[in-house]
Parts: C-alpha cells; structure tokens; sequence
C-alpha cells in the first residue's frame, strides 16, 4: 500500500479586503494551522474512493464514497448534500486538469483533518482545494478559479511559509515573500467573531456598491498596505488602521467593528476578510491577561497572540515569487 501526505496552512488577509479582487495589494498572513490530507492506495479490480473528514477533535464529521469514471456517489443518501457536490465538482475540475488523475486499479482512501474549526473562516475550502492540486500534480490557481473563484490569495497563503504581499495582475497572480514580524507584534491579536460571514455575500455588495472611485481607492489601500510594511511604532500602525477601516466601512456603506460593537475599546480593532465575521484584529498597549479578559467577557473566547497565530518560518526571507497565467499550470509540487 503506497501513501501520500499533504499539506496547507490557512490564511487571513491584514489589508485591502474585497479590493484585492480588483488588484489593490495587500498583506496575507498564512497561519500555523492548516489542513492535512492522507492518502493510501492499494490495487483493486473495482476502484474506489473512500472519502473521511475530521475535526480538530479527530471526530469524522464527513464520509462518502464515490466510482473513479465519473466521481458519482456510492450512497444514494449522499446524493445532493452540500459537501458532497462541493467535493464532487473539485475531482471532477482536476480530472479535467490532469486526464490521468486516479485513473489507475486502485482503491484509494483519503483522510483529511482540520486543525482548526470550519467555522472560523481560516480557509477550510482553500487548503482542500490547494491539497488536492498537489495531490492531483495541477495548478491549485486554476482548480481554484474553476471552483471557488475569489481572488486566489488564500492558495498562496496555503503553500508560503511566512507573510506575502498579494496582488492580482493582468497576466496571473503575483506575491512576495516578506518580512512581517513588526516590532510591536506582542500588542497585535488576532480575536475570532464567533460570527461565521457568508465571503460571497460580501464579495456582491462590494461589487454592487463600490463604483467609479475604485481606481482612487485602490491607489489610497495601496499605500497604506506599504505604509504598514514600513511601520516601527503601534500608535501610528493604530492610525493607518482606523483609516484603512474608514476608507473599506464608506465603500461598503457598512459601519466599523469597532463603532457596530466594540464602543469602549482602547485600541484600534480591524475586520479580516468578510466584513464583520470571522476573525479580527486587535491592537492594544495593555497587558495580554488585560487585553483577553475583555474580549473573554464579551463572550469572545478565542483570542490569539500574533506569534500563536500567525507562520513566521521562513528560510530566506525576501524572495519573490510571481507567476503568470501560463506558468499556473506547471504549480502542484508534493510535500
């Protein structure tokens, strides 16, 4: 029996929101908890995929099973489950990438895990996505754009080993390696909503909503992102995040975390990724017993430090790596 194992780290996105669909730069954190994905084989005459999903409490909460000609479900009760379909369309899209994928006399079983709960938007589809891309040796870009669409920045943070700058350019997806570990780190936390946002909900007010002014937005989010980079001091990262916050809050004609639920709080507090749920950023120049105390009594339990949260591993920092769309399909190397 042969046996494969993947992997890919989750994400959060520090700046520029809906606007990275449209090609303003921003700051994507890869986390240190991601999804891994085990694969075994062994020959059959009537191949097979088994299909089991576990939680971080190593509970299967998904299991299904399907024929390799087409991907159809083995069960007929799993026929049109949402997780099912979701599943179906991601093998069947990277057969149509790779012709040879599982197509040989094999029974094949897979077991993925989460190390975090699906609900806390880190990226539960994206590194499946980008898992099974290794796996099926494919462009993990173009088996996202096939599936999901959204700007792809979620696949980068899956396969880098530390913070990027991300940008979607006329020829491809671009990104750089940086060195995001600001002096003041020990005053950011990272606080989850206990509010799961609908990303694609999000996606369409922001298209609905913002109009001509976008080119005049983005050029504003693009220097704050490199004004961020450059940042040594909390007080004036605290400033460039309030008006990162007003500038987002106007366009999507939505109001600030902070004004909607956080009145009384000292520091300055962003929303990551879709508005108003998912996790949030924090600042505060209190202690950390101080600082988690007061989201813990607002029924916030989960509330990380930058260094518990956020993949600092690089080996060399400051390197590049941009692709265009012709080199995307040569992306999907093993781990």
């Amino acid at each position: 029996m042969s046996e494969q194992y993947f992997y890919g780290h989750g994400k959060l996105l520090l700046t520029s929101e809906y606007f990275v669909l449209d090609g303003a730069k921003s700051i994507a954190l890869p986390t240190k908890l991601g999804q891994r994905m085990h694969v075994k084989n062994r020959p059959s005459n009537n191949p097979k995929l088994y299909w089991k999903s576990f939680d971080t409490q190593s509970n299967c909460w998904f299991e299904t099973s399907f024929e390799l000609w087409h991907f159809n479900v083995l069960n007929e009760s799993d026929e049109g489950l949402p997780e099912v379909v979701t599943l179906q369309k991601i093998l069947r899209q990277a057969r149509k990438q790779n012709i040879h994928f599982l197509r040989d006399d094999l029974d094949v079983y897979v077991e993925t895990v989460l190390e975090f709960p699906i609900t806390w938007g880190l990226g539960s589809s994206s590194t499946l996505v980008y898992n099974i891309a290794q796996w099926a040796y494919i462009s993990p870009f173009e088996l996202q754009a096939k599936t999901f669409k959204g700007s792809s920045y979620d696949i980068a943070c899956a396969q880098s080993m530390g913070p990027i700058t991300y940008q979607v350019r006329s020829r491809g997806p671009h990104w750089e390696t940086i060195l995001f570990n600001p002096v003041f780190k020990d005053n950011i936390y990272f606080v989850y909503s206990n509010k799961k946002q609908n990303s694609r909900e999000g996606i369409q007010r922001y298209k609905d909503l913002v109009g001509d002014n976008k080119d005049t937005l983005i050029k504003d989010l693009n220097r704050i992102t490199d004004d961020i980079l450059d940042c040594v001091d909390l007080k004036d990262f605290e400033e460039l995040i309030f008006e990162h916050e007003y500038i987002v809050a106007k366009a999507i004609d939505l109001p600030r975390i902070k004004d909607d639920q956080f009145t009384d709080y000292w520091g300055a507090l962003k929303s990551l990724g879709a508005w108003g749920g998912d996790f949030l950023m924090a600042t505060s120049h209190k202690s950390e017993l101080e600082t988690k105390e007061y989201f813990h009594q607002l029924g916030h339990e989960t509330v990380f430090t930058f260094d518990e949260l956020i993949l600092q591993n690089f080996q060399r920092l400051g390197g590049v790596l941009s692709l265009t769309e012709g080199e995307l399909s040569h992306v999907g190397s093993q781990q």
